[in-house]
């Protein structure tokens, strides 16, 4: 694929976060960009806005004319739309350039340095940070986020001089095996996506072939402890991070008052007094990594230090919707059973003592199927946890499987209740007033109830 020679775009799918990050690209290089996704969102109206035509029915009379000549337009497609969508359908019969989203990340890997960031949790927040280090620093970067950028309010950074582009390497579907990375951090490898993968064994062996992936001259930044051999290529130099020990690590940590300061230590010297822009634990070891990638290519320990502290985090990261001196309120994506350990931990380290009310919407009947039980252990960190049904998204119902799988599986001591999400706000008035912190967790459409959950808990 020749970028250059390409005139029109069209995005089969374009509305995921990942996807719409590609369409603002092609619209900042001059293309006609076009597209269909199934429901409008925020993000599809604004994509309109910034000068792409997306429609939200599955109908081949809607692709515009601008991207009916297949031999200067490119379709890309993401894997969550069914192989028999009409629109797909006919684009592949008529013969057009059809390329999956990782393929297209893919090809500017191949013509710039890619900054990847891969891991079964905290590549968004991490790659995040490296982008905002690295785009605020003489180095500058071009950055494709997983997320939406609360410094930026967008998934895409720019720039016109810099060799170097950050990107999420996403492991679902093997999408990162299309990425030839310059550099990359590995942050996590517990199984997920069984539903691909089949087993724990052929996850990690996908995680070895990317590791295999990486440029000669190039960097593997990795977390200690994890269950992969790295197969690198002769020239490409590997570095073990983590908070307390490796090449790059954390020393004179210290919590509290509501901030998070450590001294950051890397093999040729030591940053004091690096202060986190989002207090969170979790962050420390996501923020070593980010620093490590960031000053392998150059950025500047001054540059390193003002970036973190002015670092606010991604949309669904964490994301602190309501902070009062009687009432917090938090969004966060996690929807792996180790992301939500990760953030119970998290939550109970700055707010001890508290009330923990957590209301938790499972994300596929496949991965509720494979780790129900390590779920319920997880959420049962909290002190009351609200179950809603599982969200779909890509699957069909699995016979038996249910919510009531996690919700038979939490531990005596927890408050547990099921609801319909339809239920959800309703149930929140309810629990107003003995609602001390309340985090909601899930990758699916719970984030649509946030803003109004915010106002029930600030009246």
């Amino acid at each position: 694929m020749d970028i250059d020679a390409i005139k029109s775009v069209y995005f089969v799918g374009a509305g995921g976060i990942g996807m719409s990050a590609l369409v603002r690209y092609f619209l900042s290089l001059g293309k006609t960009v076009a597209g269909y996704d199934r429901t409008a969102s925020e993000l599809t109206e604004r994509l309109n806005t910034e000068g792409a035509a997306i429609h939200y029915e599955d109908n081949v009379t809607l692709i515009p004319e601008s991207c009916r000549d297949k031999e200067h337009t490119l379709v890309v497609y993401t894997p969550a739309v069914p192989q028999d969508h009409s629109e797909l359908t006919w684009l592949r019969d008529q013969g057009f350039e059809i390329q999956k989203r990782a393929q297209v990340l893919g090809t500017i890997t191949r013509s710039r340095r890619g900054l990847c960031v891969a891991g079964t949790h905290g590549k968004t927040t991490t790659s995040s940070m490296a982008a905002h280090l690295v785009y605020n620093s003489y180095v500058g970067t071009t950055a494709f986020l997983g997320g939406i950028s609360q410094n930026y309010g967008t998934n895409l950074l720019l720039s016109q001089e810099s060799d170097y582009v950050v990107i999420e390497a996403d492991e679902y579907d093997r999408s990162f095996h299309q990425l030839r990375p310059y550099m990359t951090v590995i942050t996590s490898t517990d199984p997920d996506h069984l539903d691909i993968y089949g087993t724990p064994e052929a996850y990690w062996e996908s995680f070895e072939k990317y590791t295999s992936l990486i440029q000669p001259g190039g960097a593997l930044i990795i977390h200690e402890g994890l269950e992969i051999t790295p197969r690198v290529q002769e020239g490409v130099n590997i570095y073990t991070y983590s908070r307390h020990s490796g090449d790059y690590h954390a020393e004179n940590i210290r919590i509290g008052g509501g901030e998070i300061i450590f001294d950051y230590v890397h093999p040729k010297g030591i940053v004091k007094d690096i202060k986190l822009g989002v207090p969170l634990s979790v962050n420390i070891d996501n923020g070593i990594a980010a620093m490590a990638m960031a000053q392998l290519a150059g950025v500047t320990d001054e540059e390193l230090r003002k970036g973190m502290a002015t670092f606010r985090g991604v949309e669904r990261r964490f994301d602190f919707k309501l902070k009062t001196d009687t009432k917090v309120y938090l969004s966060d994506y996690a929807h792996h059973p180790a992301e939500i350990r990760q953030s119970a931990h998290s939550i109970r380290e700055l707010y001890a003592g508290r009330k923990l009310t957590a209301i938790f919407q499972p994300h596929l009947y496949s991965r509720t199927q494979d780790f129900y039980r390590e779920f319920a252990e997880s959420l049962s960190l909290f002190d009351e946890v609200i179950l809603t049904d599982i969200y779909p998204a890509r699957e069909a119902p699995i016979p038996g499987v249910t919510s009531a799988l996690i919700y038979d599986n939490l531990a005596p001591q927890v408050q547990k209740s099921f609801i319909q999400k339809k239920d959800m706000l309703d149930t929140v008035k309810a629990k107003k007033e003995e609602i001390e912190v309340l985090v909601t967790l899930g990758a699916g459409d719970i984030e649509n109830y946030a803003a109004e959950i915010t106002e029930i808990l600030k009246n």
